[in-house]
């Protein structure tokens, strides 16, 4: 019997040994850390940079003044019609089969825009800008690659510089 009272004793320390109150000191947790002490730092030298060799790293600039092959821009720019950046935002139907979109994000010197399920030279758009009257569609590497006049509400015509027509309707 003494036994039994003697494992009740030390079941019943145990178990307030285990719910005992803990103090953490405060105080030692919110001090700031000891600053850093200061580096020496090297001093900048000027001058002029050395001519850049022959070999870049980077494409040549895309020409964006190339007329599109085969096509009569100044006949079709004297009767299309005034247009718009933000007028051409969305998305558009090509030729009654696919269909190409364009934001006003910066993509280059033009907007990122792109097209799904054509063929052709559309496939590989990748950007677009409003020229005038006219709107130059553009590889992913900014070359043109046709353009697009503005001839009804929400219709356009051209061609790509293959001579591929291109009409776009909403």
């Amino acid at each position: 019997m003494q036994f039994r009272h003697m494992a009740t004793g030390v079941v019943v320390i145990l178990s307030l040994a285990g719910c005992q109150r803990t103090a953490y000191n405060v105080a030692s947790y919110s001090a700031a850390p000891a600053p850093l002490t200061a580096q020496p730092v090297p001093s900048v030298q000027g001058g002029q940079l050395p001519p850049p060799t022959g070999s870049s790293q980077f494409p040549a600039a895309p020409s964006n003044t190339a007329p599109v092959a085969g096509a009569q821009p100044g006949a079709m720019a004297a009767n299309a019609m005034d247009v718009t950046k933000e007028s051409m935002v969305g998305s558009w139907r090509v030729n009654g089969s696919c269909d190409m979109f364009l934001t006003l994000t910066n993509l280059g010197s033009g907007s990122r825009g792109g097209t799904r399920g054509c063929a052709g030279e559309l496939t590989a758009m990748g950007s677009w800008e409003v020229s005038g009257k006219q709107v130059i569609l553009k590889d992913r590497s900014g070359n043109q690659i046709g353009s697009v006049y503005k001839t009804a509400d929400n219709a356009f015509s051209g061609q790509t510089n293959s001579g591929q027509q291109i009409s776009l309707s909403r």
